[in-house]
């Protein structure tokens, strides 16, 4: 009996999670930071596809290691690089400044990658694109740069394909989920897709897209109230994520919810894994949501049985952040326990940061 339930509190959750959008050029953070752009070929739901990317990377050695970096839905790869204040709000130029690679990737349907319609664009559909852009990377197929070892890192609905991905191919060597647990707020998740999202043709903003019916956006000034912990958010860095906010395909969200949250992919996964929530997301977190967020011990109690031994979990909540942690005054906390993770359980440790031009 209560696998429905669940079903119909995931089919509300796709709608909900949501991450960033446009593709505007971000500040330069500084000379120690280099960034380019990419387009790979990947496969499509339908027909061959092209996925953009972003790879930063610090000035000195090139680092052994990448995270594939895949936004939430109404995001697109601006939510790890917010073209508003780099030094607090972009995870890649911190992640360079730090001596790590991250390679950000505008998911299908959104950004600079192809826009196929919105059914098919399904997980399974999602994460063969991003096995295919794991395959890229360590051939050396971005910048001529292969990679020993990829971790891939979600946010949101992307979390939920991450692990459809990495539950999948078993190509991967690490796992990071943020904003998402296995039990969402059924009301706030129903009254965020009530009153938050619309069909992006009723966007003036993004109607020039030309999406199809089923491809939603959230309505303007709603990100605030469902993304972010207000004593805790810039609203200039909020200002930023709605000028860049993107489209989401509704019938794609709701099969990564069912097979993501409901029967959840995370329990295929093989490799160490991190989940990081805002502690006061309301999407995910709280009574509602039957999760208690008020530390990271707490939460592994309750998520542990969602995962395989094997994923040997650990969990981090930011304190004070809402859904979207990343964007937060104190995301920096979230990125240094993201990187202390790294060194310890996958073996990435920084590169040695020794030139100073950039491009």
């Amino acid at each position: 009996m209560r696998l429905p339930v669940k079903a119909i509190t995931a089919l509300f959750a796709c709608c909900a999670l949501l991450g960033s959008a446009a593709a505007a050029a971000p500040q330069a953070l500084a000379a120690e930071v280099n960034c380019s752009d990419t387009d790979l070929p990947v496969a499509g739901p339908i027909a061959p596809a092209t996925m953009h990317g972003r790879l930063c990377l610090p000035s000195g050695a090139t680092p052994a290691a990448v995270q594939l970096l895949v936004h939430g839905g109404t995001y697109n790869s601006a939510y790890w690089d917010l073209p508003y204040d780099p030094s607090h709000y972009s995870y890649q130029r911190d992640m360079a400044k730090n001596g790590f690679a991250t390679f950000a990737v505008d998911r299908l349907g959104t950004g600079r990658s192809t826009k196929p319609f919105s059914v098919p664009l399904l997980i399974g559909a999602e994460a063969r694109s991003l096995h295919d852009v794991v395959g890229h990377l360590r051939a050396g197929r971005v910048d001529g740069l292969p990679f020993a070892k990829v971790v891939i890192v979600g946010h949101s609905v992307g979390s939920g394909i991450v692990a459809a991905e990495a539950a999948t191919y078993h190509d991967v060597d690490g796992v990071v989920l943020s904003g998402i647990t296995h039990l969402p707020s059924v009301p706030a998740l129903a009254l965020g897709a009530a009153l938050g999202l619309q069909p992006v043709f009723l966007d003036s903003d993004l109607a020039r897209l030309g999406s199809d019916p089923l491809y939603f956006a959230t309505r303007p000034g709603a990100r605030a109230g469902l993304f972010y912990a207000q004593g805790n958010a810039d609203p200039r860095a909020i200002a930023a994520d709605e000028v860049t906010k993107d489209q989401v395909s509704v019938p794609g969200m709701g099969t990564v919810a069912v097979f993501g949250i409901v029967l959840p992919a995370t329990l295929g996964i093989d490799v160490p894994v991190f989940q990081a929530v805002g502690g006061n997301d309301i999407l995910f977190c709280g009574l509602l949501a039957l999760r208690d967020c008020s530390s990271a011990e707490r939460l592994r109690v309750q998520e542990a049985s969602y995962f395989s031994p094997s994923a040997n979990l650990s969990t981090y909540v930011l304190p004070n952040a809402g859904h979207s942690l990343g964007l937060h005054q104190n995301a920096d906390q979230y990125r240094n326990a993201t990187r202390v993770w790294l060194g310890q359980r996958i073996g990435v440790v920084p590169s040695v940061v020794t030139r100073s031009d950039h491009r």
